[in-house]
């Protein structure tokens, strides 16, 4: 299948998402992120896996012309990179077939393995599937962290890096009038301890005036959890227009032990025109 062509994708009669165009756009800028970090990794690497921990049903609909674009799973499948392996993550039955289904049909052949298990058992899992760099034998593994909610603990995300997984995270979460930053800190905020990694973290959000603020410090406290455990990190704001998100903006990062993040974010950035600054600041 040529890169980038998504005729080749039809409607099958199993479940597809809707998706806002912003989403398409997120889709394509997380592909960008896979081949600049294989590109860096793939001359030290003996394989290199992807993992998707939201790989959902595999395809989304855009517009009223119900235009049909792959998620991030199914492109990653679609690109013509140095691969070994593909792990897809997803816990509703009727996604996960649907996602069976369409691998089989588009890309048989190829080394994938789809779970279905819940997401705390999944570190554990993994550990039988993704082999541990050892000497003269490097796994280089590239996951994607996309669920469209708060609901990756921090604990799994150090699970997964102390097994030598670097990280694309798009921050981003149901943030509007009805879900809003009161919303998190009050009904959530057991989920919002979870996610941010400890209760004095959320403390530091109590005081949040606006959706924008609480948004912004919530990825600035992630960020520095992430580079205390030691891992290289590189955020970039990313243009938004979406009803379930009302803010002007949304973070992705990348976030890498072993690999160059802002390195990686530059090459991303300079092929993506939407992109309007590099925010690693926050």
């Amino acid at each position: 299948m040529p890169r980038s062509d998504y005729s080749f994708f039809v409607n099958d009669g199993f479940p597809i998402t809707a998706a806002e165009p912003w989403f398409k756009v997120k889709v394509q800028l997380i592909q960008r992120y896979l081949r600049s970090f294989v590109t860096h990794c793939a001359e030290k690497s003996d394989e290199i896996i992807v993992v998707d921990l939201f790989a959902g049903s595999g395809l989304y609909s855009l517009g009223y012309q119900k235009e049909l674009f792959p998620g991030s799973c199914l492109a990653s499948l679609q690109a013509d990179l140095p691969i070994s392996k593909w792990i897809f993550c997803e816990r509703d039955p009727e996604f996960a077939w649907a996602l069976k289904v369409r691998v089989n049909k588009y890309f048989k052949g190829k080394n994938v393995l789809i779970f279905e298990d819940a997401l705390d058992k999944l570190p554990e899992k993994l550990k039988y599937y993704v082999p541990v760099s050892k000497r003269g034998y490097r796994v280089s593994v590239f996951c994607i962290v996309d669920p469209f909610a708060i609901d990756v603990p921090m604990t799994m995300l150090n699970t997964l890096h102390e097994a030598g997984f670097s990280f694309v995270i798009p921050f981003t979460f149901s943030l509007n009038d009805r879900h809003n930053f009161r919303f998190y800190l009050s009904e959530h905020r057991e989920k919002l301890k979870k996610f941010l990694g400890e209760d004095r973290d959320v403390e530091k959000l109590d005081d949040s005036k606006s959706n924008l603020e609480f948004y912004k410090r919530s990825v600035r406290i992630i960020r520095n959890n992430m580079l205390v455990m030691g891992m290289n990190s590189s955020l970039s704001v990313q243009r938004l227009d979406s009803g379930l998100m009302e803010l002007p903006i949304y973070y992705i990062g990348i976030f890498s032990k072993l690999y160059p993040a802002r390195i990686i974010q530059r090459e991303v950035e300079e092929t993506v025109r939407n992109q309007f600054t590099l925010f690693d600041a926050v």
